[in-house]
C-alpha cells in the first residue's frame, strides 16, 4: 500500500486530490495536511511515499517544506502544486528536487501520470538501497572481539578522510575487506573502488597494469590503454600484497602519491588522478626495507594509518558467529535450507590451528555443509574437518 500526503491550505482542492487519487487505486492511503508544518510534522512521525504539496501557504510556504524534507527525508519524491502565478517558483522547485509540478486546476490525467511515476521513482531508490545493502553483505566484517571492535572504531573514524591506509595481517585473514569498508563509509564511495593484487601481476607488467601504456611501447601493445590509477579516478584503489611490488613500480607509485600524476608506459606525458591509495601486505616490509627488496620512502608515504588485521587464531570467540555467518551465506547460495551446528562441533572448531585464517574456515564450512548430517556433528567435524 502506498501512502501520500497531500499538503495543502485549501480544504475544497484537498479534497478533490484526494477524491482522485483513492477512486484511481484503492491501495493508495491518502493523508491531509492544511499546512506546510503540519505536514513537516506528519513526515517526521510517519513514512511516506509521496508528497504533494501547495506552494502558496501561510505559516510554511511550499518551497521551504520542500528543502525541509530533502533533509528530512530526501528518498521521498516531492510534486508540487502552483498556482499560474507560481510557475516561475515551481520551475525553481524543480532545481530543488522537486519530482514535478502541477498547475491548478490539475489536469486528470497529468496528475495521475505523475503520482503513477513518482510512485515508481520512490520504489526504485528503495531496490536501490536493498541492493546496495546486499552489495555491502559481501564485505561484512563479522566478530565481536576486541580486536575486530578496535578495526571498526579505526574504520568509522578513518574512512570519510583521504588518509592513506596500511593494512597488514596474514593471508586469508580479511584485509580486503577493510580495504572495502573504508571506501563504502568514506566520500569516494560514488566513486569506484579498484582492486590490484600485486602478488598476480608478472613484474614486467606491473607497471602497464598500474599506468597503462600507448601504442607500441612494448611488444603486445597494440592500443593505447589506461591503467588502473587512471580506472580509480575518483575513487579508491587497493594495492593488495604491494611488498611483492618491483622497484621500479614502486618508484611510479611514489610519484603519483607525491604528485597526484602518473604517466602510461612509453609517454612523457603527465595524466592527473584523484585517488585515494590503501595498500596491504602480509610481509614484513620493515625486513624487505632492511634488505632493500621495498623503499623506505613509500612505506612511510602509504603508512599514514596502520591496521593490523589478526590472525584467526588470536581471535576465536568469534569463530561461532563466523559459522554461523558462513552458514547462511553457503545456504543462500546453494538455494538450500541453513544447517546449523551442534555446540560440541562448534567447541571443536574452535580449538582448531586455523594456519590458513578465515578462508580456510569458510572452506571447512563449506565441506562440513555438504558432507555432514542434518546438523553438522562433532563427529561430522571429525571426520570431514580434517586438518
Amino acid at each position: 500500500m502506498s501512502k501520500i500526503l497531500i499538503i495543502e491550505d485549501e480544504a475544497a482542492i484537498r479534497r478533490v486530490l484526494k477524491k482522485i487519487i483513492s477512486e484511481e487505486n484503492d491501495t493508495y492511503q491518502v493523508e491531509e495536511a492544511e499546512d506546510g508544518l503540519v505536514g513537516i510534522d506528519m513526515i517526521s512521525k510517519s513514512d511516506f511515499d509521496l508528497v504533494l504539496c501547495d506552494i502558496k501557504m501561510p505559516k510554511m510556504d511550499g518551497v521551504e517544506v520542500l528543502e525541509r524534507v530533502k533533509i528530512l527525508k530526501p528518498e521521498i519524491p516531492i510534486v508540487m502544486i502552483s498556482g499560474h502565478g507560481d510557475l516561475d517558483t515551481a520551475v525553481n522547485t524543480m532545481r530543488l528536487g522537486a519530482f514535478d509540478y502541477i498547475s491548478k486546476p490539475p489536469d486528470l490525467n497529468r496528475l495521475l501520470n505523475t503520482v503513477r511515476n513518482a510512485l515508481d521513482k520512490k520504489e526504485l531508490v528503495v531496490e536501490n538501497k536493498l541492493l546496495k545493502k546486499k552489495v555491502s553483505k559481501k564485505y561484512e566484517m563479522i566478530g565481536d572481539s576486541e580486536a575486530i571492535t578496535h578495526i571498526k572504531t579505526m574504520i568509522e573514524k578513518v574512512a570519510p578522510t583521504d588518509a592513506r591506509v596500511f593494512i597488514t595481517g596474514p593471508n586469508g585473514t580479511g584485509k580486503e575487506l577493510v580495504a572495502h569498508w573504508l571506501h563504502e563509509k568514506s566520500e569516494r564511495t560514488k566513486g569506484p573502488m579498484v582492486e590490484v593484487n600485486c602478488a598476480a601481476i608478472p613484474s614486467e607488467l606491473i607497471e602497464s597494469e598500474l599506468f597503462g601504456h600507448v601504442k607500441g611501447s612494448f611488444t603486445g601493445a597494440n592500443k593505447d590503454r589506461a591503467g588502473k590509477f587512471e580506472a580509480a579516478n575518483g575513487g579508491t584503489i587497493f594495492l593488495d600484497e604491494i611488498g611483492d611490488m618491483s622497484l621500479s613500480a614502486q618508484a611510479k607509485v611514489l610519484r603519483a602519491l607525491q604528485e597526484n600524476k602518473i604517466s602510461r608506459v612509453g609517454s612523457d606525458k603527465d595524466i592527473r588522478v584523484d585517488v585515494r591509495v590503501i595498500a596491504a601486505t602480509n610481509k614484513d616490509l620493515k625486513k624487505e626495507i632492511n634488505e632493500g627488496n621495498f623503499r623506505e620512502d613509500l612505506y612511510h608515504r602509504l603508512a599514514v594509518i596502520l591496521i593490523n588485521v589478526p590472525a584467526l587464531n588470536e581471535r576465536r570467540e568469534d569463530i561461532p558467529l563466523l559459522i554461523q555467518f558462513f552458514a547462511e551465506q553457503i545456504a543462500n547460495e546453494h538455494g538450500t535450507a541453513v544447517k546449523y551446528f551442534s555446540q560440541q562441533a562448534i567447541e571443536l572448531l574452535q580449538n582448531y590451528d586455523w594456519t590458513g585464517n578465515i578462508r580456510e574456515l569458510r572452506n571447512v564450512v563449506e565441506r562440513l555443509i555438504i558432507l555432514g548430517e542434518k546438523e553438522v556433528s562433532e563427529n561430522d567435524v571429525k571426520l570431514f574437518a580434517s586438518k
